[in-house]
């Protein structure tokens, strides 16, 4: 496990301030924010992110429905969706897909944690404390 793994999964547990994960995000090249933009979706999709999840994630993450990674995660299906909202190019819009990525990991990995993980799991980071 690698310092970044752990904490984009504290952001998505709430045990770190997105102000945080913004800061963290915007010091990366854009080639590692890239990188980080696909790890949460291939994440997203692996705690079985579905279609009925965009709404909340859209609030969760402060987007308005007219922005681009907000449109986007609105049409079709999510993990081709995801692909997409990670593979965007501006800086304002890798931001906004950080916050929606985070967001989604958040909700389908709650929904996972409660349905499969909650009699005990090997997943270290359904481990993770405030501390």
């Amino acid at each position: 496990m690698i310092e970044r793994d752990v904490l984009l999964k504290e952001l998505a547990q709430g045990f770190r301030p997105m102000s945080e994960g913004i800061e963290w995000f915007d010091g990366l090249s854009q080639e590692e924010q890239t990188g980080v933009l696909l790890f949460l979706r291939h994440h997203c999709v692996q705690a079985r992110a579905v279609t009925e999840d965009a709404q909340e994630a859209i609030r969760r993450a402060g987007l308005r429905p007219t922005h681009t990674p907000a449109v986007l995660i609105s049409r079709g299906r999510i993990d081709d969706q995801l692909g997409k909202i990670a593979g965007l190019a501006p800086l304002d819009e890798r931001r906004k897909a950080f916050r929606l990525l985070i967001a989604v990991l958040t909700i389908a990995d709650a929904r996972r944690r409660e349905r499969f993980c909650s009699d005990g799991c090997s997943h270290w980071w359904h481990r993770l404390s405030a501390d």
